[in-house]
């Protein structure tokens, strides 16, 4: 079958396209902008990419045209698309009829560690000898991969409630079957697609009613949110954090903690990664794990050799006591459990950070009152203000002593002039930041 997909080139749908093309489907797709790092891994697997939408590239027409929640009416491809009547479908919907049906899927759902807990549990089956399929919002370093298809049934997933696509306004998760299900947790985001937290509770209930009831969710009984999606209705088994799991921290940093389950102690994780943030994630992917069979004990054993996934505190560089990391920061609630994590570790070495406020709900002003807040760990907070930021970012940094700049270039000369041994400059986005990692590497180089 011919596949062509429209929006190719970002993690999710690029992933949906090696699943593709590892089950023997012929696939081509185009983006706006083709690029690397995901067009040189699309193009090694044989699938040709256009740049563009012309309309040429439906010529002669293919078999189905997968459509990526990025593209909208008005687009010449969505509209030809419509026009011809091709068959079309979205992402989550083509994966659920292709590979989730049979599966037994283990779905990360929250607004906060999605793509690390799932990273941390695709590796924990693997460890454990299960050969899990998954599709992960990013490049998960055990692996060197963001999807693949598997060996066995089991599938993890990460799951967002994002909306589905132009067609399809339903969050993608109600489309991945999960039989086991983390969340995480549950705030307000995506203010350009949901009007409130309620909204967004909704969908999470929605995601429940289709939970089998030989399936289990695991859930933090302290987030208030979830709680009260909780009571709204759950037909499954389920276990909690601070309930029949817990944690207790040896270094203040997260980098070594104890596993207890209902006050028993499991043993002892000490791993790469920092932050009470990722312990708690550990705690929830050990617990999906145990649901299909994996002892606590492997688990741990796994998590000593896990690898964060990139840009999620990704170490880009050390340069003579100056490291320099890469955050893919979008909620003031990540920013803040990020520094705070990066600050128990560091104790009173001095932390710049970073911050371009790229996301469609900090570029509306829906967290501007906590944002700024956020940052406060840091010694000092250099912020980068986009031109079509809805709110005043200069006036509000002025008033919390902080340093706004609208050129990456200053941002760099800045810190160059500041510089000094054992600092770290955390640098926070989810988007490419105008390349201002490697330029500031290659300027702390020379």
């Amino acid at each position: 079958m011919h596949i062509h997909i429209l929006g190719i080139c970002g993690t999710f749908m690029g992933g949906i396209a090696a699943i593709a093309k590892s089950l023997g489907h012929q696939v081509t797709g185009s983006d706006q902008h083709v690029y690397p790092p995901m067009s040189t891994q699309l193009a090694k697997l044989g699938i040709e990419l256009t740049q563009g939408y012309d309309v040429a590239q439906l010529q002669p027409a293919p078999d189905i045209v997968i459509i990526g929640n990025a593209m909208s009416r008005g687009n010449p491809c969505v509209e030809y698309v419509l026009d011809k009547r091709l068959p079309y479908t979205s992402g989550p919907e083509w994966l659920k009829h292709n590979l989730l049906q049979d599966s037994w899927v283990l779905a990360v759902a929250g607004t906060h560690g999605k793509t690390t807990t799932a990273s941390m549990l695709a590796w924990l089956l693997e460890y454990a000898g299960l050969k899990p399929g998954f599709l992960i919002g990013g490049v998960v370093q055990n692996f060197g991969l963001s999807a693949r298809i598997g060996e066995t049934p089991f599938f993890v997933i990460e799951a967002d409630e994002y909306d589905t696509a132009f067609f399809d306004k339903r969050s993608k998760f109600v489309h991945y079957l999960p039989r086991t299900l983390i969340l995480n947790n549950l705030e307000f985001d995506h203010a350009d697609i949901f009007e409130d937290l309620n909204a967004i509770k909704k969908q999470f209930h929605h995601l429940l009613r289709i939970l089998p009831s030989s399936g289990k969710v695991l859930w933090p009984a302290q987030d208030p949110a979830l709680q009260e999606v909780i009571k709204q209705g759950l037909w499954s088994d389920s276990e909690t954090l601070a309930g029949d799991w817990d944690y207790r921290l040896i270094a203040a940093d997260g980098s070594k903690f104890e596993v207890l389950l209902n006050n028993q102690s499991q043993g002892e994780v000490d791993w790469q990664a920092m932050g009470e943030h990722n312990v708690k994630n550990a705690i929830m992917a050990i617990a999906a794990a145990r649901h299909v069979g994996i002892s606590v004990a492997v688990s741990i054993a796994a998590l000593s050799e896990f690898i964060s996934p990139k840009r999620r505190m990704e170490l880009k560089a050390d340069i003579a006591g100056i490291k320099i990391y890469d955050d893919f920061a979008h909620h003031p609630t990540a920013i803040k459990t990020t520094l705070a994590g990066l600050r128990a570790k560091v104790g009173k070495e001095k932390i710049i950070a970073i911050l371009e406020p790229r996301s469609n709900t900090m570029k509306m002003g829906v967290h501007q009152h906590t944002l700024l807040d956020s940052l406060t760990a840091a010694d000092e907070v250099l912020l980068f203000e986009p031109d079509n930021l809805g709110w005043p970012l200069q006036q509000q940094a002025e008033k919390a002593g902080m340093h706004c700049f609208n050129d990456t270039a200053a941002i760099i000369q800045h810190v160059l002039a500041g510089r000094v041994a054992q600092q770290h400059i955390l640098i926070m986005s989810n988007g490419a930041f105008d390349n201002i990692h490697q330029r500031l590497i290659s300027a702390l180089s020379e």
